[in-house]
């Protein structure tokens, strides 16, 4: 379908509307395309870069960068590349015709562009449409109802300048931390309404029922009315108001008293429809419909934010619009999934930094429930007082209605015109507060106080100071590093802080843009994009799983089944509204696959059941009741997963049921058979029914492997166990055989104290050691070689399946999980989810696939971590944390993460917290691994067990 049939059907939907009664609505005809998923093409001309020079067409909307046009740049390459970088100063020509129903001819007619970067000229049939508009993330609209041909064929041209001819306006929105574009990215359309009409409406619903609307008129001949209709969910008319207008008036009060009206809050998150009439001589002549939701915002000084007379603490993350093929032009599929994935991590805010979000975004928190924090531009440079006054009009004038805005923010980061802070409560009726954002102490403002990026003590001291404490940037996601990571000790802080006002992550997503002029790679722009909790493409990375668990609303403490467990499991409720018997809990009974299972992972379900949680408020604690079967122990492992009153998953715990000596149990039951010890000048080997290795008796280090059956001629896993802190020195040797084991015993000085390698006759090798190290380490253990390239994948029972930091072990539970080798560095692209190089936790056991066969390492020891090879958390000149020495390493300790910012204050992260901190050795450590090279041959028993028909998930 071409362009003019469609403007044609739509003029004929617009028609048959009118005969019908409704053209006392605001009528709306779409010129361009409603977002990236349906754009329609107009005539376009890029005055500079890749395809300029000629006329083409280009989809709108859309940011023409991503279109193959033009120059890309990134808003800090002022500073990458120097103060004299000249930005590309492109202009887009967009020319597109359309027509107009003949039956609007008498109305008021407006041409609306939701979002235009930057300096936007519009002529309609070779008339200015009106003064040019500075500023890209904001509607605009002109009215244009004397320049149109009705019924007839119109054209719109456009002059769109990438970089504004106003200095401030740059320096607001294109000086910044992001990707900066050119083009029309949001819809255009046309607007049509009677001569006499409700411009918009401004409410301010409360939490105690009062209602008041502001109507504002326009073009008011004669006297009028002004009905307006308040409806439930359910349709049914919960009030009726009515007032009258003068000739003349601009505006006009309603307002109504409406008894227990439901609430809005993030947690139930109740809507309201107000339908309003416009009515001259008993007749409508203009009506329109709004949604709102009844809540009261306070903030109260010296004490916390109150929403509906309750603190709430914001557990927020902040949002840029973005999606990699698209730019900031996005679609309501997206603009959904963002609000999903962000409730879905437990958090009940969004700060929308650092531009007003698209509208559907708004509509979709109000709807779901998520807090807003509506941001004017500014990123660390501020507005002109002319330049950004009529910008403040355009965004509170859109926006001020929807009830899940709870803040304006006047800038970012230095980018606060003060200036400008009446404008915000000139537009917006309910008066909601202003914040400033800041990077700086002291620039608190209505009694908050949003410093970014303090560490955990400095947080600690500000709480206690007169202010509300509510950093609007904390913590930093580059890479691997910041948002999950110390997140629960800073969280923890936030919660019982009485002037905490909760904060918001930096930042929802890595901002890599398709490069269409470099074969479509992923550009994160070195360090700079790559801020996110999940990936380009909303990849979820190991921080997204832990916040889940630190924010979830039902909060358990437990780490641990006791041995006098009575199926009592303590709650603590950290919802605002929701009393934790609104959630649902289930629990399961599960069995870990096998070891040696070649095909599944995860578990079997055995048992299942449901329990009813008693009466616990919010911010207080209580006690679920699962009704176990007596014979639970029997079992591996107890799951236990809560959802919320919509039924929406919020997080599944797992305790294991067993130590790892009985989960081992089978493991261990393999054939047996004698095992030696012989040796020579330099080695002792160890064999059992052709398996051979031989440690070296100078240093204690496994040199060589051999297992014929298995296929190993020679397995390339050798040289440990090495020391990671301190010096080992061999100063005897003492080599034994008994009955069915063979065994060298190596006794050492310095901090490793002894090693033992023992063959046993089940054909597992058990190496023994002992090290004592005082003080504060970021790791502890020993380390073998491996080469990387010869590994295909590991399987484990543990903590997984994301690598985990000493300060992020949330949001692992306790599995069997499995991981094919890649080297995902987080944020560059290409990635894989789950990564495979990390430090692995609480391992029972672990397998290691490759080239040259299947070996694997067990423990019956708590607390076995290991490490996968060489990696960092976080890149940049000095990467961090350091690295273990080897390639594979079996740890009593592992570093904490730092984040990009927290290094610069502290490399080791102790700023960050208490288990942000390194591990401090005050004792001897001792620990029994246990290694098997090949893959047993497993009985007929072993093989139902661990392959059964159905592979179940809880």
């Amino acid at each position: 379908m071409n362009n003019n049939t469609r403007c044609v059907l739509i003029a004929i939907v617009v028609i048959f509307l009118y005969k019908a009664g409704i053209a006392q609505y605001k009528q709306t005809l779409f010129l361009s395309g409603t977002g990236s998923d349906h754009t329609v093409r107009w005539d376009f001309y890029c005055t500079g870069g890749r395809n300029s020079g000629n006329w083409t067409t280009i989809q709108v909307p859309s940011c023409w960068e991503q279109q193959g046009f033009g120059t890309y740049n990134y808003g800090r390459d002022y500073k990458t590349y120097g103060k004299n970088f000249r930005f590309a100063d492109e202009k887009g020509l967009y020319r597109h015709s359309f027509n107009v129903p003949a039956s609007w001819k008498g109305k008021e007619v407006f041409i609306v562009f939701e979002g235009s970067m930057t300096d936007t000229d519009v002529k309609i049939n070779g008339k200015s449409a009106g003064a040019m508009h500075q500023g890209a993330f904001y509607r605009f609209r002109y009215n244009i109802t004397n320049k149109l041909n009705y019924g007839a064929t119109n054209l719109l041209e456009a002059e769109v300048s990438k970089m504004s001819s106003t200095v401030s306006v740059n320096n607001a929105e294109r000086l910044a931390d992001y990707w900066v574009f050119g083009g029309i990215f949001r819809p255009v359309y046309l607007e049509a309404v009677n001569s006499t009409y409700i411009d918009y409406v401004g409410i301010d619903a409360r939490a105690d029922g009062n209602f008041r609307m502001m109507a504002y008129t326009q073009n008011l001949l004669q006297p009028a009315t002004v009905v307006a209709a308040i409806k439930d969910t359910r349709g049914n008319v919960v009030s009726n108001i009515t007032a009258t207008c003068r000739k003349g008036d601009s505006a006009v009060l309603l307002q109504a008293l409406l008894k227990n009206p439901k609430l809005w809050t993030s947690e139930t998150p109740h809507l309201y429809t107000v339908e309003v009439r416009l009515k001259q001589n008993n007749k409508t002549i203009y009506q329109l419909k709004e949604k709102f939701g009844f809540r009261t915002i306070e903030v109260r000084r010296g004490d916390g934010i109150y929403v509906n007379n309750v603190q709430v603490k914001m557990k927020g993350v902040n949002r840029h619009c973005w999606w990699p093929e698209t730019g900031r032009t996005l679609n309501d599929s997206l603009q959904l999934l963002d609000v999903q994935l962000i409730k879905e991590m437990n958090m009940n805010a969004v700060r929308c930094s650092h531009y007003p979000p698209d509208k559907r975004f708004l509509e979709l928190c109000d709807s779901l429930g998520l807090y807003v924090i509506n941001e004017l531009a500014g990123w660390q440079k501020a507005y002109s007082t002319d330049a950004g006054r009529p910008l403040v009009k355009e965004m509170v004038t859109r926006d001020l209605n929807h009830p899940s805005i709870i803040f304006w923010a006047n800038g970012n980061e230095g980018g606060t015109n003060k200036a400008l802070d009446t404008e915000f409560t000139k537009w917006d009726f309910s008066a909601r507060p202003v914040i400033h954002p800041h990077h700086r102490p002291g620039n608190a403002f209505n009694g908050i106080d949003c410093n970014h990026y303090e560490d955990y003590y400095s947080t600690k001291n500000i709480l206690n100071d007169s202010l509300i404490y509510m950093p609007t940037e904390f913590l930093h996601a580059q890479d691997d590093g910041g948002a999950g990571a110390a997140m629960y000790d800073f969280w923890e802080l936030h919660w019982n802080a009485r002037r905490s006002g909760g904060g918001f992550i930096w930042a929802f997503v890595d901002e890599g843009v398709v490069r269409t002029d470099m074969r479509n790679i992923i550009d994160a722009n070195g360090l700079n994009a790559n801020d996110g909790i999940l990936g380009p493409h909303r990849e979820k990375e190991g921080s997204f799983y832990a916040l889940r668990e630190i924010f979830s609303p039902v909060k358990i403490s437990m780490k641990e089944i006791a041995e006098n467990f009575n199926g009592l499991i303590e709650l603590e409720n950290r919802y605002h509204f929701t009393n934790l018997n609104e959630c649902t809990y289930e629990w399961a009974l599960i069995n870990f696959r096998s070891a040696f299972d070649m095909v599944f992972t995860g578990y079997t379900i055995e048992k299942t059941g449901t329990a009813k949680a008693p009466s616990v408020l919010p911010s207080t604690k209580g006690y679920l009741k699962l009704a176990l079967p007596a014979d639970y122990r029997k079992h591996d492992a107890l799951l236990l997963k809560v959802k919320d009153r919509f039924g929406k998953e919020l997080y599944q715990w797992s305790w294991k049921l067993k130590s790892n000596h009985n989960l081992l149990t089978a493991v261990w039951s393999l054939p047996r058979q004698p095992a030696f010890a012989s040796e020579t000048d330099s080695v002792v080997r160890l064999s059992n029914n052709g398996l051979e290795v031989a440690i070296n008796k100078s240093t204690g280090l496994l040199e060589h492997i051999k297992n014929p059956a298995a296929g190993m001629d020679n397995l390339s896993f050798k040289k440990g166990p090495v020391l990671l802190n301190g010096a080992t020195t061999i100063k005897a040797v003492a080599v034994k055989n008994t009955n069915e084991e063979a065994s060298v015993t190596f006794t050492c000085e310095g901090n490793m104290r002894s090693v033992k390698w023992t063959m046993q006759p089940n054909g597992w090798i058990a190496l023994d050691y002992e090290y004592d190290i005082r003080g504060s380490y970021p790791f502890a253990g020993v380390s073998f070689s491996y080469p990387e390239n010869f590994i295909l994948g590991t399987k484990w029972l543990g903590k997984g399946p994301y690598r985990q930091w000493k300060n992020r072990m949330h949001g692992t539970p306790v599995n069997v999980w499995q991981n094919f080798f890649n080297n995902t560095h987080t944020g560059y692209s290409p990635v894989v989810y789950p990564e495979f190089k990390g430090y692995y936790s609480e391992i029972t056991w672990m397998e290691f696939n490759t080239v040259e066969g299947r070996f694997y390492v067990a423990s019956e020891d708590k607390n076995l971590s290991v490490r996968l090879f060489n990696f960092y958390g976080l890149s940049g000149a000095k990467p961090f944390p350091e690295l273990p020495a080897g390639d594979i390493s079996f740890l009593d300790a592992i570093p904490p993460m730092g984040t990009k910012l927290a290094l610069n204050i502290s490399p080791n992260t102790k700023a960050l917290g208490p288990q942000s901190e390194n591990t401090v050795f005050d004792a001897p450590v001792r620990r029994r691994l246990y290694f098997y090279f090949g893959l047993p041959k497993i009985s007929d028993a072993q093989e139902q067990y661990s392959r059964p028909e159905v592979d179940n998930v809880f």
